[in-house]
């Protein structure tokens, strides 16, 4: 019987688990600009170094949930890592902007491990409204990272340039390998009947599919972080090269943004019991609406300057808290034996969408950053739509 770890310490070292996506995004975030310089490429290709990530991280992910559903989640866990960590090393001296983006690629592949799993072993020791409490303090504590990341990571940047980066993300994940080594338990209880064939693998996603509020679910999640990756992808451009902030208070603003999503996973965590998920997620949909909306109204007339584009995007992100914990949670309630696998379709559409978006948002940021707002804006209304025509089905979930 796997041990039941009822303690914030186990719901921290998950969140770090998790973390390990943001981190390895946002520790380079003010090092685009140069990377861009040293690498002789343009913003676009400093910003596929971004897409190549999240197009791993969703390839990853096909693979983990339904590995870890058949050998268990520890050892899966342990190779991701691994995986993670040579990577990581050949990013940090990668020659070439394409080589760049290959190993960016790779990396993604580890860095995906984490994530899945760490919803998935939530999965494995709760239920209901407490899974979606613990997925909800775990997006609070994972949400220091990129509050810190880039703080850190401008700090980095000008005292040793963009390759530091992602030695300090190496660091990090040599830590957590051997944290995970030494106390994390074994966490799947039934292990699932499916084969490790790719055939088996998609008949499994096939099963998934077909239930319709799973569909739902994965799509209000998916959404609210395609419109978070926009601004993850375009705000240094924005910041630092339309409203002309330094690294350091790029970083700074970025935090500033992101403790709106830490404000989100506190709400829900407190409102989770009374109100259940859906009616966390009803409150987190217009948070996404109105912050998009509200960003793009600061931009066009141009009102408050750099403060137009962080106070509207605290209020989104603090949405996105409100809404993924609770849609992820809901997504993978119905299949317990198959939790890592409905975790890795989950963040396979996450990330596929995340990355398309991010790529959009490279090639029209030219000159003005009234690209970034519109789609945002576009993103926050169709969650709101979807998760009000999308009633019906959602009540009729199991």
């Amino acid at each position: 019987m796997p041990l039941r770890p009822d303690t914030l310490a186990m719901t921290a070292v998950l969140a770090m688990l998790t973390a390990l996506g943001p981190l390895s995004t946002d520790f380079y975030l003010p090092s685009l600009p140069e990377i861009a310089r040293v690498m002789g490429t343009d913003f676009a290709g400093a910003q596929a170094t971004l897409s190549a990530f999240l197009f791993g991280y969703a390839a990853g992910q096909i693979i983990w949930g339904p590995l870890s559903d058949r050998l268990g989640r520890r050892p899966v866990l342990m190779i991701g890592l691994g995986l993670f960590i040579v990577t990581t090393l050949a990013c940090a001296f990668a020659p070439s902007i394409e080589a760049l983006i290959g190993a960016r690629f790779a990396q993604a592949l580890g860095a995906s491990g984490p994530i899945v799993l760490g919803r998935a072993m939530v999965r494995d020791l709760y239920e209901g409204p407490r899974a979606g409490r613990e997925l909800a303090r775990m997006g609070m504590i994972m949400g220091l990272v990129p509050a810190i990341a880039p703080v850190l990571g401008g700090l980095l940047q000008n005292a040793f340039g963009w390759r530091s980066t992602f030695l300090a993300s190496l660091v990090f994940a040599l830590a957590m390998l051997a944290i995970i080594a030494a106390i994390m338990p074994e966490t799947l209880r039934q292990r699932s009947p499916d084969g490790l064939s790719l055939p088996a693998i998609l008949r499994g996603y096939r099963l998934l599919l077909r239930n319709r509020p799973y569909r739902v679910y994965v799509a209000l999640t998916s959404l609210a972080y395609a419109g978070l990756f926009a601004f993850i992808s375009g705000s240094s451009f924005v910041l630092m090269g339309v409203y002309g902030l330094s690294a350091p208070a790029y970083g700074l603003s970025f935090g500033c943004a992101v403790l709106g999503f830490i404000l989100g996973t506190i709400i829900a965590q407190r409102l989770v019991g009374r109100r259940g998920l859906d009616g966390v997620i009803g409150l987190g949909v217009i948070c996404l609406a109105a912050g998009g909306l509200a960003m793009l109204v600061a931009i066009a007339i141009g009102f408050g300057g750099a403060a137009g584009v962080v106070a509207p995007m605290a209020l989104y992100a603090c949405g996105v808290g409100l809404v993924m914990p609770q849609a992820q949670a809901s997504a993978m309630m119905p299949f317990p034996d198959r939790a890592g696998a409905a975790s890795s379709l989950t963040g396979l559409c996450q990330m596929l969408l995340a990355a398309c978006v991010g790529l959009l948002v490279g090639h029209l940021l030219k000159g003005s950053a009234l690209p970034l707002p519109i789609v945002m804006s576009l993103i926050g209304v169709t969650t709101l739509i979807l998760f009000h025509a999308s009633r019906a089905i959602r009540a009729g979930k199991t």
